[in-house]
């Protein structure tokens, strides 16, 4: 049995309380047990939370506070300047969506936030690639696309992390991660204030469906985790980190052994919160089936092998419902 799948067992039997803090300070080290020293703790921490921080990410303060600052700028505007580029009239998922617009869990009313979607910027127009659409603000994109890059940068760091986790080689991912289209979001969750309502909520408890997301918080705590016990467990805003999450896809491609977990976000502070999140998947056309070092006689695969992109794009049709022609 690899030391992955034993891992994996041993952790079905316990329940996390904290979320672990990887430091990054070695990701890119010429010293191959410097990096595999950090894959290791990214392995414990997807196989018994599928949450971590990341510090010391090589991401700029200067960066994430201009993108915070033009995403405000984007909210603050009225309503109808908004919905110029609402996303439902976007072919590929990018633009705005608007408060209440979204329903990640079933059993909620809707979901207490207002976003802006945007990928890599493209002159394809394939689904969930091509052109993204600017609002009318001044400095917006200059502001918010080297951020964007930023973080895509930090994102292939880690696949090359989570790949030497997997026992796998360290360039894995490379050649499937081409052309991803990483959709990053703005995100502004108002105070919920008034008579408490379980049923509407920043976003209903759900998890994510690409490989996985890179969170950047501001300091309004609002995230919460689903442990083994079915307790919330808070991902408290830590300063200059990023929060990591594996996504569905990932979960499918190490048949279960990395967790997908479960989370939400309950804004009950009394101020606004900010945040944004960077949706890490593979290249359209990859095919998503369990990794070798993932499987055994005693485990099988789970599941069918299945195009990443068409997978996305059936969860986002499913989040946005029709789009708009």
């Amino acid at each position: 049995m690899s030391s992955l799948i034993s891992l994996a067992d041993e952790a079905i039997a316990t329940s996390f309380d904290q979320i672990p803090v990887v430091d990054l300070s070695n990701a890119n080290s010429p010293n191959p047990e410097s990096r595999r020293a950090i894959a290791q703790a990214i392995k414990e921490a997807c196989t018994k939370v599928g949450f971590f921080y990341v510090k010391n990410h090589g991401v700029s303060a200067s960066l994430v506070e201009t993108a915070f600052a033009a995403g405000k700028n984007f909210f603050d505007l009225p309503i109808d300047e908004k919905l110029k580029i609402d996303i439902r009239k976007s072919p590929n998922f990018k633009g705005y969506t608007a408060l209440l617009s979204e329903n990640a869990d079933p059993e909620n009313r809707g979901d207490l936030h207002e976003g802006f979607d945007m990928g890599p910027e493209s002159d394809e127009n394939i689904a969930m690639s091509g052109s993204n659409v600017w609002p009318a603000v001044p400095g917006f994109r200059e502001a918010v696309l080297p951020y964007y890059d930023a973080v895509l940068d930090l994102g292939r760091t880690l696949f090359r992390l989570f790949a030497l986790a997997l026992e796998l080689p360290e360039d894995f991912f490379a050649d499937k991660t081409t052309q991803s289209a990483a959709i990053m979001r703005l995100l502004h969750y108002p105070p919920q204030t008034g008579v408490v309502d379980d049923r509407v909520q920043g976003i209903g408890a759900h998890s994510d469906y690409e490989c996985f997301t890179i969170l950047r918080q501001d300091t309004v705590p609002a995230l919460q985790v689903l442990n083994n016990s079915r307790k919330w467990i808070d991902a408290t805003p830590m300063p200059d980190t990023f929060v990591v999450n594996v996504g569905d896809q990932l979960a499918r491609w190490t048949n279960d052994i990395f967790k997908s977990t479960v989370h939400r976000a309950i804004n009950r502070s009394g101020v606004t919160r900010y945040s944004s999140p960077l949706f890490f998947g593979t290249d359209y056309n990859v095919v998503v089936e369990a990794l070798p070092t993932c499987v055994s006689p005693e485990r099988p695969s789970k599941y069918e092998p299945v195009l990443a992109g068409d997978y996305v794009k059936a969860k986002l049709e499913e989040s946005y419902g029709h789009v708009e022609k």
